[in-house]
Order: C-alpha cells, then sequence, then structure tokens
C-alpha cells in the first residue's frame, strides 16, 4: 500500500466515486483516511481516520477512529499509536472498546440507580409482595405513601373535593433511595411522633421491612444504607407503644347493645353486635360472604388470617341478626347482580362495609360509654368469656388464636359441636347482662 504524508489538503481532495478508497499515512503505522462513494443520504460522502493492524494470531483488525472534521491529524496519528502499542501488548483494541463502553454503561447506570426514587422502588415492592399480604396490608402501604390531592367526594359538588393529605411515608420516600439514612429516618420519626405515635411507629416498620427487602435485590441492594433502620438514634425515637386494654365491662353492655342497635344502618348495628360476639377480627368479619353462612347447619366460615379459615358456630342470636340483613345488589361489568357480602354497601366501591368505626364512635357517644376500638370488642369477647368459666382453648379456637400449648396443637381437635355448646352459653351470658331477650320468631325485646 502507498503511503504519504497526510496533510489537511490531501484530505480534503481525496475522494471516491464507487465504494470505499484508502489514503494511507506514511507516518504513524495503520492510520489511514478512510472515504466512502455518495449516496441518497449524503451527495459528498464521509471521510473518517481508521487504524489497521495484525493481531498476534495474525489476523487483521481494522477500527474507526473518528470523522475527519472532528479529529486532527496529530490526534489521529496519536489515537492510531496507542492502538498499536495495544496491539503490542497482545491485546484487541475492540475487546478493550467494548469493555470501556460496557464500564460507562455500568457507571452511568449505577448513577441512575443511586438517584433512583426510593417510591420507584416502594412501588416495585408492593407489587412483589403483593400476593403475599392481605388486602388490609397493601391498602395500608398505599395509604402510608400517597401523594395526596384532590379526590372526588360523593355528595359534594363536581367543582368541589374533599383534601388529602400525604401519607405518612411519601416525603421520606420522595427522595433518592440513597438517602434514606439513618439522619433522615430520625428526623422523620422525630417530627410523626410529636404528632401520631401509632401512625410512625406503623411507618417505622413498614419502612424496615422495605429496606429488608430491598437488601435481598441484587440490583438495589447496593444503593442502601443497612443500618438505616437499625441506628441507636433511630431505635431512640421509636415512639413507645403500650398494649391496648379497653374492654366492655358487664356493667356497661346494657348501654352498648342500645346505642348501637339504635343505629340508623341496619349493616352497622348488625356488623357491630356480631363483632363482639363472635370475637373475631375486624376484616374477618368485613370478609364474610352470604355463601359462609350455613343456616342449616349453623355454622360461620371465616376466612383466617392464622390458618387461613375456620370454622365456628353460628349461635342463634348471630343467625337472627344475620337474617335481618337486607338482600342488595352490586355493579359488576355494567350488570346489576346480587351482592356476595354479607355486610354489604351499595355506596362502596369494593361492595362490602368499609369503616365501621365511625358508626361504633358514634354509638359509644350516645350511650355516654368511653371510647372502646374495634379490636376491643374483640378483647372484650374473651375476657367476657371467662365469666361462664369457658375453657380456654375454646375461646382461642373461636377467636382464632393460635394454640399456646403443645396439647392444644396436637392433642385438642375439637368439634364444632363442642365449641356450639360454649359459644351459646357466652352468647346467652352476654345477652342476659344487656337486658336482651329472644322471642318468638326471631324477635327481641330489651327486658
Amino acid at each position: 500500500m502507498a503511503r504519504i504524508n497526510l496533510t489537511a489538503g490531501r484530505i480534503r481532495d481525496f475522494g471516491t466515486e464507487n465504494g470505499q478508497a484508502f489514503l494511507w499515512d506514511s507516518v504513524a503505522p495503520g492510520l489511514a483516511v478512510r472515504a466512502t462513494a455518495p449516496s441518497r443520504c449524503s451527495t459528498a460522502g464521509k471521510k473518517a481516520f481508521i487504524f489497521q493492524g495484525k493481531l498476534g494470531n495474525g489476523r487483521d483488525v481494522r477500527i474507526t477512529i473518528g470523522d475527519v472534521r472532528s479529529w486532527g491529524i496529530d490526534e489521529a496519528r496519536e489515537e492510531a499509536r496507542t492502538l498499536q502499542k495495544m496491539i503490542d501488548r497482545g491485546l484487541d483494541p475492540r475487546v478493550e472498546k467494548q469493555k470501556q463502553i460496557a464500564s460507562s454503561e455500568a457507571e452511568r447506570n449505577d448513577i441512575k440507580r443511586s438517584e433512583e426514587v426510593a417510591l420507584t422502588v416502594w412501588i416495585r415492592y408492593m407489587e412483589a409482595r403483593c400476593p403475599k399480604w392481605s388486602e388490609r396490608t397493601y391498602s395500608d402501604h398505599q395509604r402510608f405513601s400517597d401523594g395526596g390531592g384532590r379526590k372526588k367526594t360523593r355528595g359534594r359538588k363536581k367543582d368541589e373535593g374533599a383534601v388529602t393529605l400525604p401519607g405518612a411515608l411519601h416525603t421520606l420516600l420522595s427522595q433518592p433511595l440513597k438517602q434514606l439514612d439513618a439522619a433522615s429516618i430520625t428526623s422523620w420519626l422525630a417530627s410523626e411522633s410529636t404528632r401520631r405515635p401509632t401512625t410512625a411507629a406503623l411507618g417505622y416498620r413498614m419502612l424496615r421491612a422495605f429496606l429488608n427487602w430491598c437488601e435481598s435485590q441484587a440490583d438495589i441492594k447496593d444503593y442502601i444504607n443497612h443500618d438505616a433502620c437499625s441506628a441507636r438514634s433511630v431505635r431512640d425515637e421509636i415512639p413507645k407503644m403500650k398494649a391496648k386494654d379497653d374492654c366492655l365491662q358487664r356493667e356497661q353492655l346494657q348501654l352498648w347493645f342500645m346505642g348501637v342497635r339504635e343505629l340508623a344502618n341496619p349493616v352497622h348495628a348488625v356488623y357491630l353486635q356480631s363483632l363482639l360476639l363472635t370475637g373475631a377480627r375486624r376484616e374477618e368479619l368485613a370478609n364474610v360472604k352470604w355463601e359462609d353462612v350455613d343456616f342449616k347447619w349453623k355454622s360461620l366460615k371465616i376466612r383466617d388470617k392464622v390458618d387461613g379459615e375456620r370454622v365456628i358456630p353460628l349461635t342463634p342470636y348471630v343467625a337472627m341478626l344475620f337474617r335481618s340483613l337486607p338482600r342488595s345488589t352490586i355493579n359488576i361489568g355494567g350488570q346489576q347482580v346480587e351482592n356476595p357480602w354479607l355486610f354489604g354497601s351499595p355506596t362502596a366501591k369494593s361492595g362490602r362495609l368499609q369503616e365501621p368505626r365511625i358508626p361504633h364512635n358514634r354509638a359509644l357517644d350516645s350511650a355516654g360509654l368511653p371510647h372502646i376500638t374495634l379490636h376491643g370488642l374483640r378483647r372484650s369477647f374473651g375476657t367476657l368469656a371467662e365469666w361462664v368459666e369457658v375453657p380456654t382453648g375454646i375461646t382461642a379456637q373461636i377467636m382464632g388464636h393460635k394454640p399456646s400449648a403443645i396439647a392444644e396443637k396436637h392433642y385438642r381437635k375439637r368439634p364444632l359441636d363442642l365449641l356450639r355448646k360454649w359459644h351459646e352459653m357466652i352468647e346467652s351470658w352476654i345477652l342476659v347482662q344487656a337486658k336482651i331477650q329472644i322471642v318468638g320468631n326471631d324477635d327481641v325485646v330489651s327486658v
């Protein structure tokens, strides 16, 4: 190949009408200008510096250095010498270039990942954990991370709405994942604990579980602070929560039943009375469907958070309450069909009762009773059962508690009839204290 000293003028005048042509440099071995014939897209053709060398195995290697308009001659010669040195060391410049590109790409991804907003990863976390969570757990995670805003409220004018505040964790999750460190979490806890300690404690537990999940993700674990939730400064700010002990007393039962039974919505009244008389958890009872109620064999199937499902007796008063419930319809796919939920709600998106705390608080106020949570009604069932000396294992099985002893786990398989004997005894005693009596065909009178 003929070689000449490359100059700006020679490069400018060099070209070809067909295919490719090369103008080789006499100064830097392997350096040349490659000219490409004009095409439909370019009438002037293209010119670029290239380097060609021979690898140790005898194979030729050709690499494009760059466009002659971007590279000076001296720069191209220096690059050609660098490439030749790599070949002399036994390296393939093409492979080294790919490594450099991959390294740059990895660095860009690393920067992008380190700057990724934690809320994006939180959404991915929710999607991954959703199959393992209950509906309530999933909605709690949505609520705590929600950005708030204006939402349309039933009964308001079209241009009005209810202002919803951002979730407790939204501000914290709106920053890059890398910035979720002990200092930011400590500051968040200190602020939240003074206003809403229960929410702060729950938010902390959610955040700790989230970061633990992040540690198991290969593409995320290097971008989190592993001691973010375990640092001493964080643990010192966690609200010290006291175990709740709210519970209905025997002498309060009459007033409580009077307040609940006077509620305008019969679904609310039946739900709250059933919650006390079954000892079920709030969402367990709210999720009961008509198909779960067996009036013939007097049983009630409850979807249990511990064992998945349990069957308890359907006691006489609770059965009477269920029979009194109205059958509603729900819109599914544009068609009105029978509502499958026992505690149906035609106005709720889910079709069932959503927030029974409001009517319960209203009933407590009307009865002049101190505040009692919905879980306090479950606690009341377990406590009041002791008045009729029910065996502890019986109460636990009805309420869906895990067995607490080896004998309970492996040697006590109580049939439904045995549970019914004691459950009806509990219900009868509570109704006597509330001065409620069932007479005739499911009629109720106060005595």
